[in-house]
């Protein structure tokens, strides 16, 4: 190794110890703990229809962990934002529906389609292109109607396990007055503390174990490409990266859309093999750790983003122990502190969208259909929200 790559590494070692503070780190532990809590359930049930093994399932877990993890954690030191990757959580609801009607090679070959068409989007500019084009506040309306959500379940927690959900939230608003960076993560701590002391936390089904990955070579049916394939990669796109574009705008980093998109892709194609469904921008996590929450400097929460993809890469390695983990833990403390996290995303949002003085109404009509929760051809209701206010936007504007 050379003297000028030495002196590099050096100075790389020495701007994260100085830009490294415990809540960015914690922002980060708490996007995974989301990421695994909620939609790795979902990803339970679709392994059971389609008929998956026990040794098909941890692969599946481990090859969307560590492609998250190795990309999240590269992108965010190389742009120096959060930039927080994660699997598509709209994907593993297609695939409940759909994955059963497909052998599981074909599967995989619709995998690899749904990545090509992701990677062709990325490299030609197209998707940067239109993202350029939507007004700001029509994307942070349809941010706060995805957003908005987790932040009633904080209060329907509140009635579904009070003894612990009160606490938190009262923790939350004495740490916010009192020590605001680490509000959330105090809130974290007490509530497993009062979930553990009251017994909601169930340690009889934790188990842990090293994961086995294995590779299956994809056969492809045309059904499987346009029932499955297609679909996947249109849902990847509208629910997830484009809300994940937004997410990164609303807090100020103007990161070019193209290349993001483009390496979600062809990671997402070189882990398919593995039963990798697809990888792309995370929204919901993403905003845990973009806000004030992981830093009041903007320009120190790309931490967060390392903190995220490094205990992604970490706990890869034990996809059969995660869910156990994750299911001892009550399910309602995990939507409080979720929702809790994404206080601050959430004003910030409604802020912006109703900010606009000749976009209100659209940005309106984007937040109502949003939070409407419709699905139309099996799209949800981001990308609808998004095409009913750029629509009344074009119908109200003079030009």
């Amino acid at each position: 190794m050379s003297v000028q790559n030495i002196e590099i590494k050096n100075l790389l070692i020495h701007s994260l110890l100085k830009d490294c503070s415990l809540s960015a780190v914690l922002s980060g532990v708490i996007a995974v703990t989301v990421s695994y809590a909620g939609p790795l359930l979902i990803m339970f049930q679709a392994a059971q229809l389609a008929h998956l093994s026990d040794a098909a399932l941890s692969s599946w877990i481990w090859a969307i962990s560590l492609s998250s993890g190795i990309l999240g954690l590269g992108l965010s030191v190389w742009y120096k934002a959060p930039v927080i990757i994660a699997w598509s959580t709209p994907g593993a609801v297609l695939l409940v529906s759909s994955w059963a009607g497909y052998p599981y090679s074909d599967a995989i070959g619709a995998f690899v389609l749904s990545a090509i068409i992701t990677m062709i989007l990325g490299i030609s500019g197209l998707f940067s292109t239109l993202m350029n084009r939507i007004p700001q506040s029509i994307i942070a309306a349809m941010l706060a109607g995805i957003l908005l959500k987790f932040g009633i379940d904080v209060f329907i927690a509140l009635k579904q396990l009070p003894v612990v959900a009160a606490p938190m939230i009262v923790c939350y608003l004495l740490a916010k007055r009192l020590i605001p960076r680490y509000s959330v993560a105090v809130t974290l701590i007490t509530g497993v503390l009062f979930a553990y002391t009251l017994g909601y936390v169930n340690t009889a089904p934790i188990h842990i174990s090293l994961v086995e990955p294995t590779i299956t070579l994809p056969t492809f049916s045309w059904q499987a490409l346009i029932g499955l394939g297609i679909p996947l990669c249109i849902v990847t796109m509208t629910a997830q990266n484009a809300t994940g574009i937004g997410v990164l705008k609303v807090d100020g980093y103007n990161i070019p859309a193209s290349p993001l998109i483009t390496t979600t892709g062809l990671a997402s194609l070189v882990f398919a093999p593995f039963g990798s469904h697809g990888i792309n921008l995370a929204a919901i996590t993403a905003a845990i750790c973009t806000g004030k929450e992981a830093h009041q400097d903007i320009d120190k929460r790309y931490i967060a983003g390392i903190s995220c993809g490094g205990l992604y890469i970490l706990v890869s390695f034990f996809g059969g122990t995660i869910s156990s983990v994750f299911s001892a833990l009550p399910a309602a403390l995990i939507s409080v502190i979720a929702g809790l996290a994404l206080f601050g995303s959430i004003t910030s949002s409604l802020t912006i969208a109703m900010g606009a003085k000749d976009d209100k109404e659209s940005a309106l009509i984007t937040f109502l259909v949003t939070i409407s929760g419709i699905s139309i051809l099996g799209i949800g209701s981001a990308f609808w929200g998004l095409i009913a206010g750029v629509a009344a936007k074009s119908l109200m504007s003079k030009r």
